[in-house]
């Protein structure tokens, strides 16, 4: 694998191992014995995902060189390769990369010696989310093949609900989607049903806020809730063992009830704790792929040092 741009890159098989892996970083610490440098240019606003690098970089001992567009070079002109090639040349190890642009990878691939991971392109693909989501269920089910998931919202402009649907496709789930009109995305080839008819039905509810940047008007949202959303009364309609989850950030009150946010079916938060572990996994996936680490000698020196 040269870079991780998408999940559809993984077999079933490389999709397990890492959410395997990602569940023991959760257990046992595991920190590199050498120095390394990671590049994370972010080019739009992230809360959660750049935290949740940052977090997992300083975890496996990553030293983080931190990147801010609007004081960078970009203002000048300076194109998404020649940044890339920047932090290449100045030592960064690995590069993690959200952008705008929907083929941003496009610009950059086979054209650089370090690993790539795709932290968010446009509206066409968020592979890191949807590893975290897929993990989020696993560990509630044990499984996904032959699981009911809807994805709710905002299906148009969103790169998590493409990523997922695929990548749960993949895996044996039965994928739904309900939106508002105008919210659809026609390329998904799947079915859409209403929300009242995805509480009744599913295991998983997966919401997704309204986009109002990637919208040329903004969106409506006054009746949204009681329309499309999850609503109090809609929540005691789903199945019994049913739960909730949302890529944040979250628009209570519009997609979601507030007092739904973090109810007892709510994996909201569980789902941003698991995205530290499962990031850990994939950096440490790319990194052992190119050579760069040698994973096996690290797993076993401090499995040793914990065993002590």
């Amino acid at each position: 694998m040269r870079h991780f741009v998408s999940v559809n890159q993984l077999t079933t098989e490389e999709i397990y191992a890492i959410l395997r892996k990602a569940e023991s970083y959760q257990k046992q610490k595991v920190m590199l014995n050498q120095q390394l440098f990671a590049a994370n240019l972010f080019f739009e606003p992230s809360t959660r995902t750049k935290m949740s690098f940052n977090v997992a970089q300083k975890k496996l001992g990553l030293e983080i060189l931190d990147f801010h567009s609007e004081s960078s070079s970009v203002l000048k002109g300076e194109s998404l390769y020649d940044t890339a090639r920047t932090f290449e040349a100045i030592g960064s190890d690995l590069l993690v990369i959200r952008h705008p642009s929907d083929h941003w990878l496009d610009e950059l691939d086979n054209r650089l010696s370090i690993p790539v991971i795709n932290a968010g392109a446009g509206k066409e693909e968020h592979p890191t989310q949807c590893m975290l989501d897929l993990l989020t269920i696993y560990q509630e089910f044990g499984c996904i093949e032959g699981l009911k998931i809807a994805i709710a919202g905002d299906i148009k402009h969103s790169r998590v609900a493409r990523s997922n649907a695929l990548a749960l496709q993949k895996l044996g789930a039965t994928v739904f989607l309900t939106a508002a009109p105008g919210f659809e995305d026609d390329e998904l080839e799947l079915p859409y049903i209403s929300i009242d008819e995805a509480v009744e039905i599913c295991d998983v509810t997966m919401l997704l806020r309204i986009q109002h940047e990637r919208h040329l008007h903004k969106a409506e949202t006054s009746d949204y809730l009681e329309l499309y959303g999850l609503t109090e009364e809609r929540e005691k309609r789903m199945k019994e063992q049913a739960i909730i989850m949302h890529p944040a950030p979250i628009n209570r009150g519009v997609e979601i009830d507030t007092d739904l946010v973090e109810c007892r079916r709510s994996r909201i938060f569980k789902q941003m704790e698991n995205g530290v572990y499962v990031r850990m996994a994939i950096m440490m996936h790319v990194l052992n792929e190119w050579g760069i680490i040698n994973e096996n000698n690290i797993e076993k020196r401090y499995s040793l040092i914990a065993n002590r």
